[in-house]
């Protein structure tokens, strides 16, 4: 079953999670440095977008969903580029703005079409300004169709397990991109979406098919998650839930950049349960966005008809 455009129109998502700013310079590369072994980048063109977790929030409006943005930035250059994307995307910001805090920003220096560097600024937000963020938190939830957290562990989720409780005593569906080893936090949430090597860090090695099947359904049920959906790169992804597990195989196609892959497979699954699928109608549907958003380059991000056709 594929929602229609309207059904995914009145279908609202809270994304909840740490915000960044992904700036790209793009050069071109003649020469090595005479200072150092590295290529000098003649940068000629300097492009922004929005990132982690807000990056979420974009996946989930780009499919014509309703998508609402909580988080935490500073009151610098980076915050205020990043609250002025978010709007021009039609996402409903709602930032906490932290005088102490620099905004994530990752920068990359791309040349000759590979990322040639990788710099991170970033620090961790105050404790009373999450404070007030899980404030909004109580007010924006009741209106939602599904709550999403996205972990990006750059502190912006400190009081997650207050807010996963909140929202499931509403009666809302909540889903957790992971980070960590850690899962104690997310205890309660409808589903969480961690890849293999996530997993791995939480359960530990697994042998073969069956002890990867006992190992992550004892985790779903010390946790009293409803479901956990692994995602296996090129071999697809599993859920697991109580009926048992359902794998979907990954749509063959030439792999260009992983990049926010993970975004795109969660904010589907939470577009398509807040628009009244089930999680194993809407898993076939997240294995196929993520399919097609490995096929382009950089955080990207999927627009219905590339899903549906139309």
């Amino acid at each position: 079953m594929n929602p229609t455009k309207e059904q995914l129109a009145k279908a609202r998502v809270l994304v909840v999670g740490d915000a960044m700013l992904d700036r790209y310079w793009h050069g071109a590369v003649e020469r090595i440095s005479p200072e150092a072994p590295v290529p000098v980048v003649k940068v000629a063109r300097q492009e922004e977008r929005i990132g982690a977790a807000a990056n979420v929030a974009y996946n989930v409006a780009t499919l014509g969903a309703q998508a609402s943005f909580l988080g935490v930035v500073g009151n610098d250059e980076a915050g205020h580029t990043l609250e002025a994307l978010l709007k021009e995307t039609g996402i409903r910001a709602h930032l906490k703005r932290d005088e102490n805090l620099r905004t994530t920003v990752k920068l990359r220096v791309i040349g000759r079409q590979q990322q040639l560097l990788r710099m991170d600024f970033e620090n961790e937000p105050d404790h009373e300004v999450l404070a007030l963020q899980t404030e909004k938190f109580a007010e924006l939830a009741p209106r939602q169709d599904a709550v999403l957290f996205s972990d990006y562990g750059k502190g912006g989720l400190t009081h997650i397990r207050s807010m996963i409780e909140a929202a499931r005593a509403l009666g809302k569906p909540v889903l957790v991109d992971p980070k960590g080893d850690d899962y104690s936090r997310y205890r309660g949430a409808t589903v969480i979406t961690p890849n293999r090597a996530e997993l791995q860090e939480v359960v530990g090695r697994w042998h073969g098919e069956d002890d990867l099947r006992g190992r992550t359904q004892e985790l779903r049920a010390s946790l009293g998650l409803d479901a956990i959906l692994v995602t296996l790169s090129d071999a697809g992804m599993t859920l697991f839930d109580a009926e048992g597990e359902l794998h979907v195989k990954a749509q063959a196609r030439e792999v260009f950049d992983v990049t926010g892959a993970g975004d795109t497979v969660i904010a589907t699954l939470a577009s398509m349960v807040a628009a009244g699928l089930s999680l194993r109608e809407a898993v076939p549907i997240a294995n196929k966005a993520g399919g097609i958003v490995v096929g382009k380059f950089g955080t990207a991000t999927v627009a219905y008809e590339e899903l549906f056709g139309g």
